[in-house]
């Protein structure tokens, strides 16, 4: 009798920790949305100390990665998570949930408070992404993004460039040399907000509702990225 009270008491307990396991994984990713739409927000809001108009209104996918440190980039194994989303023919599509660990890092990586974006620029990188899993190689694969109103004639991002990176530090944003770095699905983040296991492939490609924990998100990125085709259009007809 003790025995089976005692094994009761064991799954009774395993479930409570799965339970708690599982709120609180849910919490941080919600959490990790909400600071991903301030990092979209300061994008929106300091255009000359930011990322050009032209390279993000061109943007296929937008990747955030927001507070480095705080998610153990730095220490513990150089990882972190964020949230991305990319470009459908209905809108911008729900958000899939990514890690990134490894590679070779620009100097601003070790500042408190640093956030990660990425901006992916043309089907070959949107393909990638799509595999849910890839590494970032230079070699036109990657390269630090131009900051600044607009971006130099001079540059090539427009045609070669799959992934253009950047580091924001106090507002203000910079370009990031990031190569070697490995990007994948967070299965356990996506899980937490849809529920269930979900295809990569299939939410970035636009065939999943968003939920609504991720409306906010999906608002900041559309504004950012319809705010900047608005100011390239006002530019080019001057």
């Amino acid at each position: 009798m003790k025995k089976t009270i005692s094994l009761l008491l064991m799954s009774f307990m395993g479930l409570v920790g799965t339970y708690a396991w599982a709120g609180s994984a849910r919490e941080d990713t919600v959490d990790r949305l909400q600071n991903s739409v301030d990092v979209l927000h300061a994008i929106m809001s300091t255009p000359d100390k930011g990322i050009p108009e032209e390279v993000l209104s061109n943007a296929k996918c937008i990747l955030v990665v927001p507070d480095l440190i705080k998610g153990g980039f730095i220490f513990g194994g150089k990882h972190g998570r964020g949230v991305a989303s990319c470009r459908t023919a209905e809108g911008w599509s729900a958000p899939a949930f990514v890690s990134v660990g490894g590679g070779s890092w620009g100097l601003q990586i070790g500042v408190e408070g640093v956030d990660l974006v990425m901006l992916v620029m043309n089907d070959r990188g949107f393909q990638h992404l799509l595999s849910s899993k890839f590494e970032l190689t230079g070699e036109g694969s990657v390269a630090a993004g131009p900051v600044g109103r607009h971006a130099s004639a001079g540059t090539d991002w427009k045609m070669n460039t799959e992934v253009l990176t950047y580091s924001r530090s106090k507002g203000v944003f910079a370009g990031l040399t990031l190569e070697g770095a490995v990007v994948q699905q967070d299965d356990d983040s996506t899980s937490a907000i849809y529920g269930k296991d979900m295809e990569f492939r299939n939410i970035l490609s636009g065939k999943v509702s968003t939920p609504k924990s991720a409306d906010a998100f999906l608002k900041a990125v559309s504004d950012a990225g319809q705010q900047a085709h608005i100011a390239e259009v006002k530019e080019d007809k001057k």
